[in-house]
């Protein structure tokens, strides 16, 4: 039951000044433990972030007429590949969060006996020496309790998300002869970094491998932002299952194990590109008689 007041407007006034009382002592109250945050829009989008990986078809390997492995770099200083640095959602913060909270291996790009190309997923990168791949290495001083230096060590810089321009693609291009289809299936990502040794730049190498197969359980739940819809409900498992990038080939499986650039240079590595691509275009539309 309301209590009843003579003077309505002052009763009112009152309780207000209640309601806004200032908490000058910082002290918690449980109205001010938790509090919802509001919705930053006019509906909740929750489609992508309880979004289910949609598996593969099963493929067997008597039904296998054709196989390719090719690998493949995407720059992200291309037009079309913008949407991979979004500020908002860039594929490397992606990867890097899920390689540190533990929902992702990170595998060493090292040169093995047992894996020369060290893009195998033979050797564990743990999450503590992700970041020394990315950041060089800086000199510290160290200092005794009287500011003077005795000595020194090296430490990882900061970790510069720009810098990675280009990631790696490793792909399997298959024809299945039981479902007639010819696709690829994507096997492993990888972050390039700048090699530096005796101040000569070595080109760019992969950081680390990423198995795309367990990858795509955190990209289906990463959405995209793209430059014309925001409402289109891509994730980033969706626009690399659709192929929603540009890219060039710098390797295709052979028996010298020979990269595009090994026997290629200048313009030719872009000729030599164009034509395992077209190779495989060509092998799908040889298969059919129209």
């Amino acid at each position: 039951m309301k209590r009843l007041c003579m003077f309505g407007a002052f009763c009112l006034f009152a309780s207000l000044a209640n309601a806004q009382k200032p908490n000058f002592n910082n002290s918690v109250t449980p109205e001010a433990e938790e509090v919802e945050r509001p919705v930053d829009g006019y509906f909740k989008q929750v489609n992508i972030e309880n979004a289910k990986v949609t598996p593969y078809a099963n493929v067997r390997d008597v039904d296998v007429m054709f196989s390719k492995r090719v690998w493949r770099e995407i720059d992200l200083r291309e037009r079309m590949n913008h949407v991979y640095a979004s500020p908002k959602a860039r594929l490397i913060d992606v990867i890097m969060e899920a390689v540190l909270a533990g929902e992702l291996t990170a595998y060493d790009a090292v040169s093995t006996k047992s894996d020369p190309n060290g893009d195998a997923f033979g050797t564990i990168l743990p999450a503590g020496q992700v970041m020394s791949k990315f950041a060089d290495s800086v000199v510290v001083p160290e200092f005794n309790d009287m500011g003077e230096e005795i000595g020194s060590h090296m430490a990882s810089g900061e970790f510069n998300p720009d810098s990675v321009t280009k990631f790696q693609i490793k792909e399997d291009w298959i024809f299945d002869k039981q479902r007639s289809v010819f696709e690829p299936r994507i096997i492993g990502i990888a972050p390039m970094v700048k090699i530096k040794a005796a101040d000569q730049d070595l080109g760019e190498q992969p950081a680390f491998w990423i198995y795309y197969p367990e990858a795509r359980h955190v990209f289906v739940t990463k959405a995209v932002t793209t430059p014309n819809n925001d409402a289109t409900g891509l994730s980033y498992d969706d626009i690399f299952m659709k192929r929603l990038f540009s890219s060039y080939i710098v390797k295709e499986s052979n028996p010298d194990d020979l990269r595009i650039k090994d026997y290629s240079s200048g313009v030719d590595r872009l000729y030599e590109s164009e034509r395992v691509k077209k190779e495989l275009m060509d092998y799908e539309h040889d298969l059919w008689s129209y």
